[in-house]
């Protein structure tokens, strides 16, 4: 067992403290989705950042804790709260259709299926609280986004949507289809159609959604 008890954070202040942070982050974020959850030691993390553990515990407290700064992190960066903007000015077909660009892409992504299949080992062996703050931090939290926007188009006259929240669930699958799937299982065979694939499904996926919700 570490001699070393866990300090509760006190949160960067420095700009010393907030170069350590990020570099703690990122090293936690290439363990975890190599090694996994179970894989990663506090050691390891600090050793990659370059920093004592100590410094390590005394940003994030333990190791449960500083996954979930990655995951919220990693989800913030990439998809930030202006993503799920509405401009009541716009088409919604342009909104919808910007939304599932970036989302496509992304949760396609090779590093984004690396990180569902380090959460899927840490599962299989017993802590499925890792998926459960993944599907917090992640899924909850961009599904709230869009429900705010589908109800803000809504309102604007824009869509006839009866149940937003199922209806911003069909939006994600539609976009999606199996390409999410056979990347996670590794069945994508050129990058270049791939992509170009990605692109297609989230259009489809748009026209698709449009013409159940579109007001009549």
């Amino acid at each position: 067992m570490s001699s070393i008890s866990p300090v509760r954070s006190q949160g960067p202040g420095r700009p010393k403290d907030l170069e350590k942070r990020a570099a703690i982050l990122a090293a936690a974020k290439a363990l975890f989705i190599r090694n996994a959850f179970a894989g990663t030691s506090m050691d390891a993390i600090a050793a990659e950042a370059g920093v004592s553990k100590l410094t390590v515990y005394s940003h994030f407290g333990d190791k449960d804790n500083l996954f979930r700064e990655v995951i919220r992190a990693r989800i913030e960066d990439l998809l930030p709260e202006n993503t799920y903007d509405y401009d009541p000015q716009a088409p919604i077909e342009q909104t919808l259709l910007r939304v599932a660009l970036i989302h496509a892409r992304l949760d396609c992504d090779a590093e984004t299926v690396g990180t569902f299949r380090a959460i899927l080992g840490d599962c299989r062996q017993g802590n499925p609280r890792f998926g459960r703050l993944l599907w917090e931090e992640g899924t909850l939290r961009t599904h709230g986004l869009m429900e705010r926007l589908l109800q803000q188009a809504v309102d604007a006259g824009q869509l006839a949507i009866d149940d937003v929240p199922r209806a911003c669930v069909q939006f994600f699958a539609l976009i999606k289809g199996d390409l999410f799937m056979r990347r996670m299982f590794g069945c994508v065979d050129c990058s270049e159609s791939y992509a170009a694939e990605i692109e297609a499904t989230a259009r489809a996926g748009v026209a698709t959604f449009l013409r159940a919700w579109a007001p009549r």
